[in-house]
């Protein structure tokens, strides 16, 4: 089966997505750019990070591609009100990039290997157009990870399902902790691999996240493949909604997630290092 992205376009996912930025999701990156150098941004949705990016690559070309046009709208609608003129937002596919070998020095992608089929075609596809000396960056959560506070069923539940619904779409839900072996099956070779948190743990923290899954649960892709593969009834999707802003309005809510981070630099003409 084709790649299923198991968040979905819809508009509460697009506004969370939306909120993310170049510091809070590439921070293990940002030391690797410099004026001057051009980024490709694959899986870029609203293009919060992707427009980031191209400010610290200034004067460079940045390219944000998405597989559906739905985000790139969005994403274009965010570079206007930047002013940003030089980046430019396309419709591709990881697995073929219409890109030719060694064509930019970084080429990132966020929170994308944990959707896709074939992660190790990925990397290869995304070595492939970066150029001797460049970067491959990658960054994924691994939803094994999450923990919270105050203990919930709802939520409990809610993450059971997500794990399941990934595993039955042949993705690969705990993503962060696979990045390396993954770089290594696609030959990645000087690689440095790290790890990074998402906390939200104060009122306005908790009242945002909170606020945003007790939306996705009912409304995404997640709920309408959850109904569709009986894994959920309407009524445990509105349990999970309940669970959610029940935590979030809680003094003491606390939630953390582990994110795998990897970045490898590429060495011959058109191949990874090895």
């Amino acid at each position: 089966m084709g790649d299923v992205y198991l968040h979905g376009h819809h508009a509460s996912v697009l506004a969370s997505h939306g909120a993310r930025t170049a510091a809070d999701s590439a921070a293990y990156l940002l030391p690797h750019l410099r004026p001057g150098l051009s980024v490709l941004d694959i899986g870029c949705g609203p293009g919060t990070i992707t427009l980031d990016l191209a400010e610290a690559v200034a004067p460079g070309v940045v390219v944000g591609l998405e597989n559906v046009e739905g985000p790139l709208v969005e994403a274009r609608r965010h570079a206007a009100a930047r002013g940003d003129e030089r980046t430019r937002f396309e419709l591709a596919d990881v697995a073929a990039l219409p890109h030719a070998d060694d064509t930019f020095d970084v080429t990132h992608a966020h929170q994308v290997l944990q959707h896709l089929t074939d992660p190790v075609g990925a990397l290869q596809e995304m070595a492939r157009v970066t150029r001797p000396g460049g970067v491959v960056a990658v960054r994924d959560v691994d939803y094994a990870s999450m923990v919270w506070h105050p203990a919930s069923e709802g939520m409990t539940r809610w993450l059971d399902t997500y794990r399941r619904l990934a595993r039955l779409n042949h993705a690969e839900p705990d993503a962060g902790r696979h990045l390396l072996a993954w770089a290594h099956a696609a030959g990645l070779a000087d690689v440095t691999p790290t790890a990074s948190l998402w906390t939200y743990a104060t009122p306005e923290q908790s009242a945002w996240w909170g606020g945003v899954w007790a939306r996705r649960v009912v409304d995404s892709t997640f709920a309408a493949q959850a109904l569709e593969r009986g894994l959920a009834t309407r009524a445990d999707l509105e349990a999970m909604r309940a669970a959610w802003l029940a935590w979030a309005a809680h003094p003491d809510a606390w939630f953390a997630m582990t994110h795998g981070e990897l970045v490898a630099r590429v060495d011959a003409v058109g191949t990874p290092i090895g």
